[in-house]
């Protein structure tokens, strides 16, 4: 796979939060470029479709999901995970940089930054 860089839509295996499974779907790159380039581990976000989902503070509704290469209508979410780059599936897309922005915003927030 080419470098990633932040924005970029990957498909991965992401664990459910109590642990109980794994499914893939995909997820946004949130790492920086530098860190994707000097490190064996990348730093992402959920992606669902499932617009009904528990919000989180922070999360975003994106606009352009056909442009990232999603399916349907998506939710980028502030919940975060590290994998290592070596996991992912495929690349899907790119955030716009619209949705990358209002999404950074609503980490931002997420964190207290």
């Amino acid at each position: 796979m080419t470098a990633l860089r932040r924005g970029d839509v990957v498909l991965v295996p992401f664990d459910f939060t109590d642990r109980s499974g794994v499914k893939w779907r995909p997820a946004v790159v949130v790492s920086t470029d530098r860190y994707n380039q000097e490190t064996p581990d990348v730093l992402i976000a959920a992606i669902t479709g499932n617009l009904r989902a528990i919000p989180h503070p922070g999360d975003h509704l994106l606009q352009e999901w056909q442009a990232a290469g999603l399916l349907r209508p998506s939710l980028a979410q502030t919940k975060l995970a590290t994998v290592e780059a070596t996991v992912i599936g495929r690349m899907l897309g790119r955030l716009s940089p619209a949705d990358l922005a209002a999404f950074e915003h609503g980490l931002r927030e997420a964190l207290g930054l």
